[in-house]
């Protein structure tokens, strides 16, 4: 519907006035084939009814109708109109193509959206501030999301529940490819390329870790100690085939030739900056797996790679790991 003739200062051309609506053409549109111009939503409506042009009756539709020519439009846009807001008060006349940036901001606009000054903090429209309750739009608020956040947890176990159902299908498979490894040389190596998927993707999952004391390394780590380190391991998702052989690593006496005692490691030392390390999550911890040392000679690497455990780095006044974030 077009903008209410009396609205605007002095006189307006009557080719722009919608011939529908009797009204200043808003977001006007014109039938090519006669070139009559009507408001957007007038027209619109009319061919819904009768596909012809209200003036001539010339058959059209709604496709058959394109924007106003730039001289029109200039001419609209120039119009002085009164605010939407004249009858609460706002005194404020703008040029039409500006009108609509006046009342985003027009202090008199009814449903501008305004912050609640009695507590809540809500932005609600200027015209329900005398009916606003603060308690119980706050409490709808909260009611609204917590069935969203129930909605989110419902979801959330579901996924879970799918994750962990495909975790299971994925080990009986392996757990009978690796039962058909003796049999079949094919399904024994497609088995073993699969582990050593595995092991790089949790590698990948880990973040890496500089040593900054390797003075403070437990080399022979009491049962209490492995016990929490190898269920830290299960947390972090490492691949079970790995366990067993990881933590007999984490013993000088399993440990390569180049550490598995003291003298070899201080004699050593200067090479461990080599390694790459990714912290075990939770712990003073790190595990060295073979797939990320190939570079590492044989006296400081073992199959499938090994786990260093620290003091805990307070007793030496600052911590023993650092994070490697690049």
């Amino acid at each position: 519907m077009g903008y209410d003739v009396v609205r605007f200062r002095g006189d307006v051309d009557e080719e722009l006035i919608c011939p529908i609506c009797s009204g200043v053409l808003e977001e006007p549109l014109q039938v090519p084939m006669c070139e009559h111009t009507f408001c957007s939503r007038c027209i619109k409506e009319w061919i819904n009814r009768q596909p012809t042009c209200p003036v001539d009756r010339m058959q059209i539709t709604v496709g058959d109708l394109r924007p106003v020519p730039r001289i029109l439009r200039n001419l609209l846009c120039r119009l002085v109109i009164a605010c939407d807001n004249n009858r609460y008060g706002c005194t404020v006349e703008v040029k039409l193509d500006a009108l609509s940036i006046h009342l985003a901001e027009c202090e008199h606009n009814p449903t501008r959206p305004v912050s609640c000054k009695q507590g809540c903090g809500l932005v609600i429209p200027k015209d329900e501030i005398k009916d606003h309750n603060c308690v119980k739009e706050l409490r709808s608020l909260i009611h609204s999301q917590a069935q969203k956040i129930g909605e989110f947890q419902q979801a959330i176990a579901e996924q879970k529940f799918q994750i962990n159902e495909q975790k299971r299908e994925l080990q009986l498979l392996k757990d009978f490819m690796r039962a058909m490894r003796s049999c079949n040389p094919a399904m024994k190596a497609l088995a073993e390329q699969m582990e050593r998927d595995d092991v790089v993707r949790w590698s990948n999952s880990l973040t890496r870790a500089r040593i900054l004391r390797w003075g403070g390394i437990i080399s022979t780590p009491d049962p209490e100690l492995q016990a929490s380190v190898r269920l830290s391991l299960t947390e972090s998702g490492c691949p079970p085939h790995l366990m067993d052989e990881l933590m007999e690593h984490s013993h000088e006496s399993k440990w390569p030739r180049g550490l598995n005692s003291l003298e070899t490691r201080q004699l050593n030392r200067r090479h461990y900056e080599n390694y790459v390390c990714k912290r075990i999550p939770g712990k003073q911890a790190v595990v060295a797996l073979q797939c990320d040392n190939f570079h590492m000679g044989e006296d400081l690497m073992i199959v499938p790679g090994l786990v260093m455990i620290f003091a805990n780095g307070s007793n030496f006044g600052r911590g023993l790991l650092e994070d490697v974030t690049d």
